[in-house]
C-alpha cells in the first residue's frame, strides 16, 4: 500500500513458521543474530578441533586416519591381523607355497655376490624372507612334483609374499615341468650344508681406513654377526646392510684386519690378515665349520668344566690370502674356535631368532 497506513497480516497460528526473510508478529528481527550464532557455533567448534589435536599430539596417538604400518618396503597392502615377522627360514621348519623360476643372467642378485653360483642353482626370496639380507648365503632344500633341489640363496623377489620361491630355470627344472610356469612346492633351510671352500672376504669399492664394508661368503648357514678389529684393539660390531655387506661407518683403519664371523647356528670362526684391497675376493684358510674344524665344534653346546671368568681368549687365525695373490702372508695353524668365557655365545648350535636381534 502507499497511503502510508501499516498494513494488516494474519497471525500464524500455533505450530505455523513467519514467512521467509520476514519477521513474525510480536517479533524483533535480530541485526546480524544468526551470523553472530553461526560464528560463535564455528568458533567453538575450531577450538574444540584445535583442542582435540594438540591433546592427540602431546598424548602420541595417531590421527584416525592414519595409514596401517607397513612391515617393509615393498612388501604390498598390509592385510588385517599381525604382521609377519622378517626373517629367513632357519631349522627344520618346512614351509608350504609355490615356486616360480627367473633368470639372473649370471649376476649375483641382490645379495651382492660377484656373480650367480656356476651350477645356476639359487633362490630368491620375497622381502619378509629376505629379511634384509639376513637370509644371504643360505640354502633351502625345496622340494615340488618332480623331487628336492638344494639352492643357494643370493636374491630378493620384491614382489613375492612369504611362502612364494623363486627359483633358477634350471632349479625349477629339477622339480618340476617348465611349462607349468608355477607349482606347489615345499621347503625348508638346509642346516649345515657341504661347503664348497673356506671363507671369502670381498672389501667394497669405495671403502678406505675411514669407511669399512666387507662381503663374507662360502659360510653356508644365514650369518647373525661379523665383527672386525685391527691388531689387539677390540672388537667392532659391523652393520649388514639389505645388499649383504657389512658396514662400518667410521671406519676400522688402515687393515690388516681380523675377522670374526657367527652365524644362526652358534658357528664361530675368526680369519686374520684380511687386506684394505678393495673389489679383490681374499679367499682365507678357514672354513665356517666341518673340515678345518676340529672334533670339539661337533657339539656346539659343549662347555668346558669350571671355566674362567677371567681367562683371555687365545684363538688362533688364518690369515686369508687373495684370489692369484703375489707374496701370500704365511698360514698359521686353524685352531678350533673354543666357547669361552669372555666369547661364549648362549644357545649355541640352535636356532636364533634373527627378528628379535634386529
Amino acid at each position: 500500500m502507499t497511503d502510508g497506513s501499516v498494513s494488516q497480516e494474519p497471525e500464524p497460528g500455533p505450530g505455523s513458521r513467519a514467512p521467509a526473510g520476514r519477521p513474525g508478529p510480536g517479533r524483533r528481527r535480530a541485526r546480524g543474530g544468526g551470523r553472530r550464532r553461526w560464528l560463535a557455533a564455528g568458533g567453538v567448534a575450531t577450538l574444540a578441533t584445535v583442542l582435540g589435536l594438540s591433546l592427540a599430539l602431546r598424548s602420541g596417538a595417531a590421527p584416525a586416519c592414519a595409514a596401517p604400518p607397513v612391515a617393509l618396503a615393498g612388501a604390498g597392502p598390509v592385510a588385517a591381523g599381525p604382521l609377519p615377522l622378517a626373517a629367513p627360514p632357519t631349522g627344520s621348519t618346512v614351509h608350504k607355497g609355490k615356486a616360480t623360476f627367473y633368470d639372473s643372467k649370471g649376476a649375483g642378485g641382490n645379495c651382492s655376490y660377484p656373480s650367480a653360483p656356476a651350477d645356476r642353482m639359487y633362490v630368491a626370496l620375497g622381502p619378509t624372507e629376505y629379511s634384509a639380507g639376513a637370509a644371504c648365503g643360505g640354502y633351502l632344500d625345496v622340494t615340488g612334483p618332480r623331487g628336492t633341489v638344494r639352492v643357494l640363496i643370493m636374491d630378493q623377489c620384491p614382489e613375492c609374499a612369504p611362502g612364494h620361491v623363486d627359483l633358477s630355470r634350471e632349479a625349477f627344472a629339477r622339480i618340476a615341468d617348465p611349462v607349468q610356469g608355477i607349482v606347489s612346492v615345499s621347503y625348508r633351510a638346509a642346516v649345515d650344508p657341504p661347503l664348497s671352500g673356506p671363507l671369502t672376504f670381498r672389501i667394497k669399492e669405495g671403502a678406505s681406513q675411514y669407511w669399512f664394508a666387507v662381503l663374507v661368503a662360502e659360510h653356508g648357514n644365514p650369518l647373525r654377526a661379523v665383527e672386525v678389529r685391527q691388531g689387539s684393539g677390540a672388537w667392532r660390531t659391523a652393520a649388514r646392510q639389505d645388499y649383504n655387506y657389512w658396514q662400518i661407518d667410521s671406519g676400522a683403519g688402515p687393515g690388516p684386519y681380523a675377522v670374526r664371523v657367527t652365524d644362526v647356528y652358534g658357528h664361530r670362526v675368526t680369519a686374520g690378515g684380511v687386506t684394505m684391497s678393495p673389489g679383490r675376493v681374499q679367499r682365507s684358510t678357514v672354513k665356517m665349520y666341518g673340515g678345518s674344524a676340529p672334533a670339539a665344534r661337533k657339539n656346539p653346546t659343549s662347555r668346558p668344566s669350571s671355566p674362567s671368568p677371567s681367562a683371555s681368549p687365545t684363538r688362533a687365525t688364518a690369515s686369508p690370502s687373495a684370489v692369484a695373490p703375489t707374496g701370500s702372508p704365511s698360514t698359521p695353524q686353524v685352531s678350533a674356535p673354543p666357547v669361552l668365557a669372555a666369547s661364549a655365545e648362549p644357545g649355541a648350535g640352535r636356532p636364533v631368532d634373527c627378528a628379535s636381534r634386529g
